[in-house]
C-alpha cells in the first residue's frame, strides 16, 4: 500500500512540462465545456487543475525559518451535488507559543452568461475560524453565487512554524483531478526523508537546482527544487469500515532527517528509538506523571481494600479512576496540566486519565506502563523511522502473572480490558520507566456479540403478541449503553425507540445490567405487532424484522484498501411464533448457508413451520477484524445475497377444510 520513496535531494529526476502555477480568474471556455467523461462520468465535480509550492523562508520580524506554503485550485461544478466542494476548510495547526497563519485569501466563482463569463468574488467578511481543539484552529468559506456548470477558483497562503513536517501534499480527494503538481525548494543543508503513500503512482517528477534559494545568518544557499505530478487522479471514495483516508489516499510527506549547520557540523532530527524513549520518559507531561507516587499513595488502600488478588485489584482502581474523572472530549498523548490537577478538577484529556490510571496502579505495586498509539481517525504510525507527531492517544497497559491487560479508563461504559474501537488501529509502542520501548498489536479483546430471540403468537386478530430479549456483550453491550445513556431515562430511551419502530408496539420493557459493563446487557419487550387487518385467509409474513439489512455497506467496483470491521462479530436471531390452527405455509425463504473465504465468516438461515409454529433461524458471523482488499467482491455478493433472500416472506393460506 505504501510506496516508500527515499530521495536524495540533489540528484535529478525525470523531466516534467512547464510545472509552474496558472493565473488567477484566466477561466477558459474550454474549463466551462470540460467533458467529465474524459475522467469520470459519475463525477459531480472536477479539479481542473492544482498547483503548490513549499519552501522555507526567512521571517524578518522575529529572524526565525519559517515554511511558506502557496495553494491554488480551480474546480468546475457539474451538479448541485457537487456544491458541497465550495465549501472550503483549511486546517492550521498550533502549540502554547506559536501557530499557523492564513494570508492572501482570494476565492471567485466564474459562470458564463450571455457569451461572457462573469466572476462573483467572495466577500471577505464570509470568512470565518473555528477553534476546533486547543491544537487546531479552522479556516471556513463557502464560494458565492454557485449554479449548475460554475468554475470555482480560490488560492492561499500559509505560513507554519513547523519546518519538521515540512508540507504534505494530497493528489487524491473525494473527486477527480485533471493534473495536481506540488513543487518545493528545499535548502541544500536540509535533508527529508520523502514518502510517497496510495496506490496511484506520480506521472512525472523533476528535481532541479535553484540558486541562492534562501539567505540566513549572512549565507546564501542553493535548493533543490522538486516538482511532483500527478494526472488524471481519480477520486478516492470512502466506504464504510475502513480506518482513517489519510493511510491510502495518494499523497506525499516529508520528514526531517537532519540539517548540516552552516558553522559546521550536524543536527539530528531522526531519531531512534532509544531517543524517543528518554525524550518521553523524561517529558513532565508523560514520564514525569508515570512515576508519581504522592497523588494516590493515601488512598489506594482504601480503594483497593476488597480486593484479594491483583487482578481484582487492578479492576478496582480501573473503576476508581472512570468515577473519578471525566473526559473533557479531547484526545492526547501527554498531560494538559498534571494528573493531580486532573483528579482535583475531576476533569481532563485521555492521557490526562489514563496517566492518573497508571499512576495509581503503579502505587499499588502493580507492573503498569504507558503505551502510545494513533487512532483510527488519525492514520497509521510511519515504522520505518521513529516520528512522535504521529502518535495523538495514550492508553494503560498492566501485565498480572503471564496476562497484560490494554486499559482506557476514559470511556465509563468500558469493562476492563477492552479498549474502545478508536484506539484499535495496527500497533502501539509501549513506554517502560525501566526499559526499551517496544511494539504490540492492538486487536480487540472481545467480539461484537448480539442475540435476539423472539417468542409470540398470531392472534385471531391478525395481531402477533410476544416477547424479544436482547443480549449485548463485547462492543455490542458497549454501544447499546451509550445509546441508553443519551437519554434521561431507560424509560425515555424505550420510548424513542418505539418511535423509530412504527410497526412494533412496546408494552413493557425490563433493561437489566445497564451499569454492571462487566455482565451481559439484557433488554426484554413485551411487543405487539400486526400482520393483518380483519379476517384473511391468505397474508404475508416477513420473518426479518429484527435487524434487516436494507442495504449493501459495499457497492464500489473495486476497493483498494482493506476493510477494517474493527472487531469480529456474532449475531444471531431466533423467531417462534405459534400459529392460530388450520392455516399452511405456500412460500418461504430460500434456506442459506453461505459463507466467506478462508473461513472469514457465514451467514445461515432456517425457517421452518411444523405444528402450526413458525421458527426461523439465522447467525451472521465474521470471524476476522480485517478482511483484505482482494476479498472485497466477495464481502459485496455475500452481502446481495443476503439481502436478496430477505426481500422474500413467508405466505399462508389458510385451510378450508
Amino acid at each position: 500500500m505504501k510506496n516508500i520513496l527515499t530521495i536524495l535531494l540533489l540528484l535529478f529526476g525525470s523531466l516534467v512540462a512547464n510545472a509552474q502555477n496558472f493565473n488567477f480568474g484566466a477561466v477558459t471556455y474550454d474549463d466551462y465545456e470540460f467533458s467529465k467523461k474524459k475522467i469520470d462520468s459519475n463525477a459531480n465535480a472536477i479539479v481542473l487543475r492544482e498547483f503548490g509550492t513549499a519552501s522555507l523562508q526567512l521571517d524578518d520580524n522575529t529572524g526565525r525559518l519559517e515554511l511558506v506554503f502557496d495553494h491554488h485550485v480551480k474546480i468546475k461544478i457539474y451538479n448541485k451535488e457537487g456544491f458541497k466542494e465550495a465549501n472550503i476548510v483549511i486546517p492550521m495547526y498550533k502549540d502554547d507559543s506559536r501557530e499557523e497563519s492564513i494570508s492572501d485569501l482570494k476565492a471567485s466563482t466564474f459562470n458564463y452568461e450571455n457569451g461572457n463569463f462573469v466572476e462573483t468574488a467572495m466577500d471577505k467578511k464570509g470568512v470565518f475560524t473555528e477553534n476546533k481543539s486547543r491544537y487546531l484552529r479552522l479556516t471556513k468559506f463557502t464560494l458565492p453565487n454557485l449554479k449548475e456548470g460554475s468554475v470555482i477558483e480560490y488560492s492561499y497562503r500559509l505560513k507554519s512554524p513547523n519546518i519538521f513536517n515540512f508540507k504534505s501534499w494530497e493528489f487524491q480527494s473525494d473527486i477527480p483531478k485533471v493534473i495536481s503538481e506540488y513543487m518545493v525548494y528545499i535548502p541544500g543543508n536540509y535533508n527529508y526523508n520523502v514518502s510517497l503513500r496510495g496506490f496511484q503512482k506520480l506521472s512525472d517528477q523533476k528535481v532541479e537546482l535553484a540558486k541562492e534559494c534562501l539567505r540566513a545568518g549572512g549565507v546564501s544557499m542553493d535548493c533543490s527544487k522538486i516538482t511532483y505530478q500527478m494526472k488524471n487522479v481519480p477520486a478516492f471514495i470512502e466506504e464504510d469500515n475502513m480506518t482513517a483516508p489519510s493511510n491510502f489516499k495518494s499523497a506525499i510527506y516529508f520528514e526531517l532527517s537532519d540539517v548540516q549547520n552552516i558553522n559546521g557540523g550536524k543536527t539530528s532530527y531522526t531519531k531512534t528509538w532509544k531517543d524517543i524513549d528518554y525524550d518521553l520518559t523524561s517529558e513532565k507531561r508523560v514520564g514525569a506523571q508515570m512515576k508519581r507516587k504522592d497523588v494516590y499513595k493515601d488512598i489506594i488502600p482504601v480503594i483497593t481494600k476488597n480486593a484479594t488478588d491483583d487482578l481484582s485489584k487492578a479492576k478496582a482502581i480501573f473503576d476508581y479512576i472512570k468515577k473519578q474523572i471525566k473526559w473533557n472530549n479531547y484526545v492526547g498523548m501527554y498531560s494538559e496540566d498534571n494528573i493531580k490537577k486532573a483528579l482535583e478538577i475531576r476533569s481532563g484529556n485521555t492521557a490526562d486519565i489514563n496517566l492518573n490510571l497508571i499512576s495509581a496502579l503503579s502505587t499499588a505495586n502493580l507492573d503498569a506502563e504507558a503505551v502510545i498509539l494513533s487512532t483510527r481517525d488519525n492514520g497509521t504510525v510511519n515504522k520505518l523511522y521513529p516520528v512522535v507527531s504521529d502518535f495523538n492517544y495514550l492508553i494503560a497497559r498492566v501485565n498480572i502473572g503471564d496476562q497484560s491487560y490494554l486499559l482506557d479508563a476514559s470511556e465509563p461504559l468500558l469493562p476492563f480490558g477492552l479498549l474502545p474501537l478508536r484506539c484499535i488501529n495496527d500497533q502501539g509502542r509501549v513506554i517502560n520507566l525501566k526499559k526499551a520501548s517496544y511494539w504490540i498489536d492492538l486487536k480487540a479483546s472481545q467480539k461484537t456479540i448480539t442475540s435476539y430471540i423472539l417468542t409470540g403468537k398470531l392472534n385471531d386478530n391478525g395481531k402477533i403478541t410476544g416477547t424479544i430479549t436482547t443480549h449485548s456483550s463485547g462492543y455490542a453491550a458497549f454501544n447499546k449503553r451509550k445509546d441508553i445513556k443519551r437519554y434521561s431515562s431507560p424509560e425515555e430511551y424505550v420510548e424513542k425507540l418505539d418511535e423509530r419502530m412504527p410497526k412494533i408496539k412496546i408494552l413493557s420493557q425490563q433493561i437489566d445490567n445497564l451499569d454492571s459493563v462487566e455482565n451481559t446487557l439484557t433488554e426484554r419487550y413485551e411487543v405487539e405487532f400486526t400482520v393483518y387487518d380483519g379476517v384473511k385467509t391468505q397474508f404475508y409474513l416477513s420473518p426479518f424484522f429484527i435487524n434487516t439489512i436494507l442495504k449493501n455497506p459495499y457497492n464500489l467496483n473495486d476497493r483498494t484498501y482493506p476493510i477494517d470491521l474493527g472487531t469480529a462479530s456474532d449475531e444471531r436471531i431466533i423467531i417462534n411464533i405459534a400459529m392460530p390452527d388450520k392455516y399452511e405455509l405456500l412460500e418461504k425463504p430460500k434456506d442459506m448457508a453461505i459463507g466467506l473465504p478462508n473461513n472469514g465468516g457465514k451467514y445461515l438461515l432456517k425457517t421452518s413451520f411444523e405444528d402450526n409454529s413458525i421458527s426461523c433461524s439465522q447467525i451472521l458471523q465474521f470471524n476476522n477484524a480485517i478482511y483484505p482488499a482482494e476479498e472485497y467482491l466477495f464481502l459485496k455478493e455475500f452481502y446481495s445475497k443476503i439481502i436478496q433472500n430477505q426481500k422474500t416472506e413467508l405466505l399462508f393460506k389458510k385451510d378450508s377444510k
